[in-house]
């Protein structure tokens, strides 16, 4: 019925619902089981990150009253904790659990032969509809000298058993910034280069400016405008040439972006409608040849796992259900874990003043239990329009990621602030 090509989050979500519904199911996947979410990215990226702030909580445990004395970072058990967690995980997405869920899983790259057609190694399978989960990985940019040194991406900086002295960070995007955040509060001297004039583009410049105030205690060097020009390998170091001086650190970190797997698919012969960025869907997640789907990060402009899990709800909704689902992504919610964290959901604090909705905003100080945590250095702001109706949310400060769900469902269940109030929310909660 359904024939899946690549098993990370969403592929793996589309193939364990749609055989947990009584479909005959194909799961091909040449690398890794569980995709770069579970490999490279979210999982050992987060491990990284809640070790990192042992030691942001110990910056502050004078103000507690607690003496910590001589504190150390163990970067080869650092790395070693990051193993042990996706090996804890793994087991959910392997290959042993798929097929004891009854999906045929084939070990190898696939690439479409027709609409109906798909090859796997020398495998051939014929389905009714085929999904593309095939993901996205570090875009690299073409930099003279890049290629003569051994630079890391979020696929390898995982790897490392030697601390960097002085990460060089190129790029300020999320992975970046998170990475670069967690290797300065590890030990690490950084520097992160941005090519546009700031770090963290879509976030709102209030909350962005107590996450740059962080970055600063960190004594983080945070050079924007920056174009590399040149990379030349050193005898215990990289140096990167810009047009605003250069640059010496012991180790770099290339997180310019992300580009969609798509090389290997057959795209083009058989004819399915692609760009740089990855396929052409609509809002069913069709792709031109409609029994043809794609999700994730091949077809969405939010590159993050939960899009994935949400992509496979309706492509099987469609598939399975005939049901007309679309996706809508007005209460979509997105983080960054530095710390604290980043969240979002629903319309942006630009775009709520380009249309002249109201802004509310609350500062973390205001709420008791940041108080007495001493995690006053947050933000909450809320957009309703003139009815009260709630529009967006931004949160910054200490568990944003998690309090920005109360505001998710607010928004997909159209919800106004006066019923936000009307709740009885536990005291002293930062939920409050």
């Amino acid at each position: 019925d359904i024939c899946v090509i690549g098993g990370g989050s969403g592929g793996l979500s589309v193939a364990a619902g749609a055989i947990q519904m009584g479909a005959k199911v194909v799961l091909c996947e040449g690398g890794p089981m569980g995709g770069d979410c579970l490999n490279y990215g979210c999982v050992p990226s987060k491990a990284m990150i809640e070790a990192s702030r042992i030691v942001h909580k110990s910056l502050n445990a004078n103000d507690f009253g607690i003496e910590i004395g001589n504190m150390s970072t163990n970067y080869k058990k650092v790395q070693q904790h990051i193993q042990n967690v996706i090996a804890k995980i793994a087991p959910h997405d392997s290959v042993e659990r798929f097929e004891s869920l009854g999906v045929n899983v084939i070990q190898d790259y696939a690439k479409l032969i027709d609409k109906n057609t798909v090859q796997a190694g020398d495998t051939i399978i014929k389905a009714k509809y085929i999904v593309l989960a095939t993901g996205s990985r570090a875009k690299i940019f073409q930099i003279e000298g890049l290629n003569t040194v051994d630079y890391a991406t979020n696929e390898t900086i995982f790897d490392l058993s030697e601390q960097p002295a002085h990460l060089l960070v190129l790029g300020g995007g999320p992975i970046g910034v998170e990475l670069a955040q967690a290797h300065a509060l590890l030990g690490s001297k950084v520097t992160i280069l941005e090519a546009s004039s700031t770090i963290l583009g879509p976030v709102d410049a209030e909350c962005k400016q107590i996450i740059l105030n962080e970055f600063d205690k960190l004594g983080i060097n945070i050079v924007t405008d920056a174009k590399v020009t040149k990379v030349i390998k050193l005898e215990n170091g990289i140096r990167l040439e810009t047009n605003d001086g250069n640059y010496v650190g012991s180790h770099l970190l290339v997180a310019t972006g992300r580009q969609p797997n798509i090389e290997k698919l057959n795209l083009l012969e058989v004819g399915v409608k692609h760009n740089p960025k990855g396929i052409d869907v609509n809002n069913k997640l069709q792709t031109n040849i409609k029994n043809i789907y794609a999700i994730g990060d091949l077809a969405s402009p939010f590159q993050f796992t939960h899009t994935a899990g949400y992509h496979a709800g309706i492509v099987i909704q469609n598939i399975l259900f005939k049901l007309p689902a679309k996706v809508d992504y007005s209460s979509f919610p997105w983080a960054i874990y530095t710390t604290p964290e980043i969240a979002h959901t629903g319309m942006s604090i630009q775009e709520a003043k380009n249309n002249s909705a109201t802004i509310l905003s609350l500062p973390y100080k205001d709420n008791d239990r940041a108080q007495a945590a001493l995690a006053t250095n947050g933000l909450i702001k809320v957009v309703v329009d003139k009815k009260g109706y709630i529009l967006g949310a931004s949160i910054v400060g200490e568990q944003a990621g998690e309090l920005i769900t109360q505001w998710t469902m607010a928004i997909k269940h159209k919800l106004k602030i006066k019923q936000m109030t009307s709740h009885i929310i536990l005291y002293p909660t930062l939920s409050e």
